[in-house]
């Protein structure tokens, strides 16, 4: 008789291991792509509030310089004053510009597209213009619109 009082050694068999693995397989095979889905639709809804943030710094900015940056000014005017503006007020961002949540910086013109007088663009995933999913663009018109709509 052994010290427990168990005449055979503990421990686990190779087919219940093998059981328990294949378990946590089908577990992950079923949850995993809809994490990884919302992961991709966290970075999209993280884009468009920093986009809505930009839109509200560059509303300071042309409270206070009387425009919006240039194109060639970009969104780095928001940190440091561009030559020639007299009445800049900023740094209007707490922290330097961040590149969108894919790693690509965003694109700001101004004027932007049909008369708009700036446009903000995140290229989504594959930081290329176009694209559905999470490759569509953000565009800085489209999340306002939603916002106030």
């Amino acid at each position: 008789m052994s010290v427990r009082g168990f005449d055979h050694p503990r421990g686990f068999t190779l087919i219940e291991l093998l059981v328990v693995v294949i378990i946590i397989g089908l577990l992950a095979a079923l949850v995993g792509p809809r994490l990884f889905g919302r992961v991709g639709q966290s970075k999209q809804v993280a884009a468009q509030a920093q986009i809505e943030l930009f839109g509200a710094a560059l509303d300071h900015f042309r409270l206070d310089a009387g425009r919006y940056p240039a194109t060639e000014e970009g969104l780095n005017a928001l940190m440091t004053r561009p030559p020639g503006v007299e009445n800049w007020a900023g740094p209007y961002l707490k922290k330097d510009v961040p590149d969108d949540p894919w790693g690509h910086p965003y694109v700001y013109r101004s004027p932007g597209e049909e008369s708009r007088e700036y446009e903000i663009v995140s290229y989504g995933a594959d930081g290329k213009p176009g694209g559905e999913g999470e490759d569509q663009d953000i565009v800085s018109w489209r999340v306002l619109k939603r916002k106030e709509g």
